[in-house]
């Protein structure tokens, strides 16, 4: 997964008039902002009523009055409930890519870049532990749910391996045990201590991901180099 450079580079038109290329060509204008906007508005709506009421006991009528807009409008935004969850899913994986793309510039260690991925979730204002309880009682339940869950996991999971492996070659991360091994390990400590926060929400996320996170990286880089500890995994 790469990404190319954006252009910032100028080019004259036929009017003499200088047009920009990247970037700044073009701005979201008032319909794509207003789109965005609702999209939104209709996306913490539902994660708000999934919470509550569980996502089986949501329907696409409660979530278009909870955010003030006509039940038709729905569709212009989702197919379905099921459609909700899988983008607020994506959205999620969106932050495991960019943190790919973090490992790949080389500015910062990876061990320092997978502690601030692991912490990404949590300072999510729509992720709760009600939020997590519904996710869960939703992929076991819905067939749908469960086939796009798994399959962003998947996804998540190969990008973390590709993090993981530029550890390797830099020397960060042992070789001993393969990325992808170490990914998939990873990745259902984090999915353990969000399932724990879900089932004791009275105690802070950070009570049950740290101690994990400390053990994880102390365990993964090579033997003699130090991981420095951060307890609440800020930067």
């Amino acid at each position: 997964m790469s990404m190319g450079r954006i252009s910032t580079r100028r080019s004259v038109t036929k009017s003499g008039r200088i047009a920009r290329h990247g970037a700044e060509a073009r701005r979201p204008g008032r319909r794509e902002r207003r789109h965005a906007e609702t999209r939104e508005r209709l996306m913490r709506a539902a994660l708000r009523l999934f919470a509550e009421r569980g996502f089986a006991g949501t329907s696409i009528e409660d979530i278009t009055d909870a955010a003030d807009v006509g039940k038709g409008t729905f569709f212009n935004y989702f197919e379905t409930k099921e459609h909700v969850l899988d983008t607020f899913g994506k959205q999620r994986l969106a932050k495991v890519e960019a943190a790919l793309l973090e490992a790949r510039a080389g500015k910062k260690p990876i061990p320092q870049i997978l502690r601030q991925l692991a912490h990404s979730h949590d300072s999510e204002s729509p992720f709760t532990p009600k939020l997590m309880r519904s996710f869960l009682v939703a992929a076991l339940l819905n067939d749908s749910v469960c086939q796009t869950t798994t399959g962003n996991q998947a996804h998540g999971r190969r990008v973390l391996g590709e993090i993981i492996a530029i550890g390797q070659e830099r020397g960060e991360i042992g070789r001993d045990i393969p990325a992808r091994q170490v990914a998939r390990v990873m990745q259902q400590g984090i999915f353990g201590a969000f399932l724990l926060w879900a089932l004791k929400p009275e105690l802070e996320i950070s009570t049950w991901l740290d101690p994990w996170i400390d053990v994880m990286l102390f365990g993964i880089v090579p033997r003699g180099r130090a991981v420095a500890r951060n307890p609440r995994g800020r930067h």
